[in-house]
C-alpha cells in the first residue's frame, strides 16, 4: 500500500512539473487588454515579468532596467521618462 501511495505521489508531482513546462514563456503570453509593456520604468522588485535574467514578477533587481517591464494603459509608456514599448536588444 505504501509503495502505491508513493508512485501515485510522484506521478502526480512529475504531472505538475511537466504541466508547468509546457506553459508558453513569459514573452508570448497576451498581455491585458487595454494596457501595455512598459519597459525600462520598473522599480526594484516591482516587475511585471520575467526577463533573460530571472522568469518571475517582482525579481527585478535595480531600478529603471531596461530590459525589466511593467503593464501600463496604452498610450502611456513613452509619456513615462525613460519608458519604452520596445523590448531592448539583448
Amino acid at each position: 500500500m505504501q509503495n502505491t501511495t508513493k508512485s501515485l505521489t510522484s506521478l502526480a508531482i512529475a504531472g505538475l512539473i511537466a504541466a508547468g513546462l509546457s506553459l508558453p514563456s513569459n514573452d508570448v503570453q497576451a498581455a491585458k487588454k487595454g494596457f501595455e509593456k512598459c519597459y525600462g520604468v520598473a522599480k526594484k522588485g516591482k516587475n511585471d515579468c520575467g526577463t533573460s535574467k530571472h522568469s518571475c514578477a517582482g525579481m527585478a533587481t535595480i531600478d529603471a532596467d531596461a530590459e525589466e517591464w511593467v503593464y501600463v494603459p496604452e498610450g502611456t509608456c513613452e509619456k513615462i521618462v525613460g519608458g519604452s514599448i520596445t523590448k531592448p536588444k539583448a
